[in-house]
């Protein structure tokens, strides 16, 4: 930050196991006047943990190049995957990471009661701030909406947030609390296994089993469906083909151990379908648990608010099915960009306002 000026350039990330996104905003006089976004598919179990550092410089290269960085926030979902024995292990690789990157630049962590705390309290309560990006979702919601629930469907999985008269009202701090009670559903637009949605699909009259093996996940349905292009099919595909839709069949057909001999392009499509009202079903109920949890203690309609890459096609879909007709694409308060990765702009936000005071941000 200048001094005498309130004038600041922040770098936020949501370092993921699958995904890894970086927002840079420049502030000035309490306002966003810049703002710049990017992610990577860094899948961290077959990159390397090792390689992490070297993205995160890539990120700073590219978004913010001309004028330095003030500060860093950062959050974190990537604890959670395989590659670290503990989230303890993970959360402190991580930060390692960061502050190998950035030595001399002040780092804020996010943790799940939506504060930016130092580095060295992070890494002694580190289930705080371990799967705590949802918080900063909720955060920035919270300003522009006062009672809502929050659907973020992103690649791998979709976070339930409710909020409350401006304020978050999770009953989960963990991702186990949240799997409990709702606010975490493990299902997501482009990662999820088809046999993690459905143990049977319909095929020439009759209910047939599916395979447990990997040979097909959610992308391929949203592909064929027309739901995502093949630009949104941002990670590796099950088999390592690639993301055309005769492709995406030839992987759906072998859902059932088959193929695109065995099985007509209807066939394949009318399992897709299936596969497709199954994953809304499964938003749907973690939903309906918490709009009932939530209802009676607001006055008033309660808002659904959509976000993530399927937003609109499983979060939406799913408070369709609830019954819930109010529905606010945040897409259309934020930007399409910003909307697409918010944790991480949530985080640059976040530590903008720890270091500067209120900032105002509602038209990015």
């Amino acid at each position: 930050m200048i001094e005498g000026a309130a004038l600041a350039n922040i770098l936020g990330f949501d370092i993921g196991g699958a995904n890894t996104k970086a927002a840079f905003i420049r502030t000035h006089n309490f306002q966003v006047m810049e703002l710049k976004t990017g992610m990577e598919y860094f899948p961290i179990w077959k990159r390397g943990k090792a390689e992490l550092p070297a993205l995160l410089k890539k990120f700073a290269g590219q978004l913010a190049s001309h004028g330095g960085i003030d500060a860093i926030g950062v959050t974190m979902t990537a604890e959670l995957s395989d590659v670290y024995q503990t989230k303890r292990e993970g959360v402190n690789h991580v930060l390692d990471c960061v502050v190998q990157c950035f030595p001399s630049t002040p780092i804020h962590v996010l943790n799940v009661e939506a504060e930016m705390i130092p580095v060295e309290e992070a890494r002694k309560h580190y289930l705080t701030v371990a799967s705590a990006n949802w918080a900063a979702t909720g955060w920035m919601v919270s300003r522009l909406i006062g009672n809502c629930i929050v659907v973020d469907t992103g690649s791998t999985s979709t976070s339930i947030i409710p909020i409350v008269e401006g304020r978050i009202a999770a009953e989960g701090k963990t991702d186990l609390e949240k799997l409990a009670n709702g606010e975490l559903v493990y299902t997501g637009a482009l990662r999820t296994n088809i046999a993690a949605i459905v143990g049977h699909v319909p095929l020439r009259g009759r209910m047939v089993r599916v395979s447990s093996e990997l040979f097909a996940q959610s992308g391929d349905v949203h592909l064929l469906l027309g739901n995502i292009s093949e630009e949104d099919y941002s990670v590796d595909t099950a088999d390592g083909r690639g993301k055309s839709k005769a492709e995406a069949m030839a992987r759906l057909a072998r859902v059932v151990c088959a193929d695109i001999e065995m099985l007509s392009q209807e066939e394949i499509m009318e399992i897709a379908r299936f596969i497709y009202e199954r994953q809304v079903d499964q938003i749907a109920e973690g939903l309906m648990q918490v709009y009932t949890r939530i209802q009676p203690r607001v006055n008033g309609k309660l808002p659904v608010a959509i976000t993530g890459i399927g937003g609109k096609f499983l979060g939406g879909k799913a408070a369709e099915r609830v019954g819930i007709k109010d529905i606010i694409d945040l897409s259309e308060k934020l930007g399409a960009n910003a909307a697409a990765i918010t944790p991480c702009i949530g985080v640059a936000l976040m530590t903008a306002e720890k270091i500067e005071g209120e900032i105002r941000w509602k038209l990015l």
